[in-house]
């Protein structure tokens, strides 16, 4: 039996740009996540707002808001978020 899941798997996300884009991303402390939002998204208008904080404190997570302009610059954020030093995760 096909699952969700397995229909899914093969479908390309199809969005309309430029539209309007929320990256969650985690990292240990408040200050360095806005920095190293800061040195990827630099001048470009966007909005970041707390998210949650890990139940020890361990890890403060943020809301990333801004407009992609197309699927390219949508998965090169992504990949620069994701590969900056200071930050742990992106979803």
């Amino acid at each position: 039996m096909e699952t969700l899941n397995d229909k899914l798997q093969d479908k390309q996300l199809e969005l309309e740009y430029p539209c309007n884009w929320c990256y969650k991303v985690i990292a240990n402390e408040k200050k360095t996540l806005q920095n190293a939002v800061k040195d990827i998204v630099s001048e470009r208008e966007h909005k970041l707002t707390d998210s949650n904080s890990s139940k020890t404190g361990k890890y403060v997570s943020m809301n990333l808001d801004l407009i992609v302009h197309n699927e390219d610059d949508r998965k090169f954020i992504y990949d620069a978020l994701k590969q900056h030093q200071d930050i742990k995760m992106v979803l």
